[in-house]
């Protein structure tokens, strides 16, 4: 069975990631040195991540003790990418933590530059 979060990405449902949120879920990105915060500025940044990200397919499942890892690859202004979605649950299983993690280098910087101009409001610091 896939996770909600996957079977949300995978059907490109925005409003349906939203919901599995937290209120206050901080987002790590593999391009931003500090954390985005809150569902509405995830929300954001999800949503320009799924306009970013082209040929998208979770390829594996890890799953543990309130956290789960859904694996990746894709490709970013033709750079192709392999990536790890971590994500943590808090007590109503509500996502609180999305870490994802992006190689090779290349791919990071693609991703990077397509990112920035898009989400660059909301950073901190």
């Amino acid at each position: 069975m896939k996770h909600p979060v996957r079977a949300a990405i995978e059907a490109r449902d925005i409003d349906a990631l939203v919901a599995l949120l937290a209120d206050d879920i901080v987002f790590n990105s593999p391009v931003a040195f500090h954390p985005f915060t809150g569902r509405a500025t995830v929300a954001e940044v999800l949503t320009n991540a799924m306009e970013v990200f082209t040929d998208f397919v979770y390829v594996d499942e890890l799953a543990g003790d309130d956290t789960h890892g859904l694996v990746f690859t894709a490709r970013v202004n033709g750079r192709a990418v392999e990536g790890l979605d971590h994500l943590r649950f808090d007590e109503a299983g509500l996502v609180s933590e999305f870490t994802v993690m992006v190689r090779p280098l290349s791919g990071v910087i693609a991703l990077a530059e397509a990112m920035a101009p898009r989400v660059a409001h909301l950073a901190k610091g």
